[in-house]
């Protein structure tokens, strides 16, 4: 069986953030934790949903 991907259909989304977190998240970025904004918050959500679903 060949290697399947499994790839995610991605929407555009627009939010806004106090300054103070979008600072973080930039700060994170630039530590290379994150590869971007978009990634961070991704990931950040993926946490939440994950910690939501052991409960």
């Amino acid at each position: 069986m060949e290697n399947e991907v499994e790839v995610l259909v991605r929407e555009r989304v627009s939010i806004t953030l106090p300054k103070e977190l979008v600072e973080w998240i930039d700060q994170k970025v630039k530590e290379r934790v994150f590869h971007n904004r978009s990634h961070a918050i991704e990931v950040l959500i993926l946490e939440a949903m994950k910690r939501e679903k052991k409960e």
